[in-house]
């Protein structure tokens, strides 16, 4: 008995469609093209972000660090801690880790925290001490 393969592989060629499509370039007023394009936040356009940033954070909570990673772009810093935690670092404004990276720095950065699994649990925000 011979069976048809062609409805198979037209199922595998849109699964695999549907996983590469790019980006987003806006989730609600965040224009994420800009925000991508921003590496670090060292060329000040983050920082004009901030509040449209913190508005999507509920949209961000619960999906997976590679939906995170591809909306918001690779992170400026990448952690690994205990428990299988994972944080990306994502600043909002130039500072000290713009000339290098290893510096610290106090720039204005959202912290976003993964857990074990994956998924986006927390996202805090750190600014400049007064």
């Amino acid at each position: 008995m011979k069976t048809n393969n062609n409805s198979f592989w037209v199922g595998v060629l849109l699964l695999i469609m549907t996983n590469c499509a790019a980006p987003p370039d806006k989730i609600g007023t965040l224009d994420l093209k800009k925000w991508r394009s921003d590496r670090g936040g060292c060329e000040g356009v983050r920082k004009n972000q901030v509040a449209d940033f913190k508005k999507i954070e509920s949209q961000l909570l619960k999906k997976h660090i590679d939906e995170v990673g591809q909306l918001l772009g690779r992170p400026d810093i990448h952690q690994l801690a205990g428990r299988d935690q994972k944080f990306y670092v994502y600043f909002f404004e130039k500072g000290p880790h713009c000339t290098d990276i290893t510096q610290k720095s106090e720039a204005q950065k959202a912290i976003l925290r993964f857990n074990a699994i994956g998924y986006l649990a927390e996202i805090v925000y750190q600014t400049k001490p007064l």
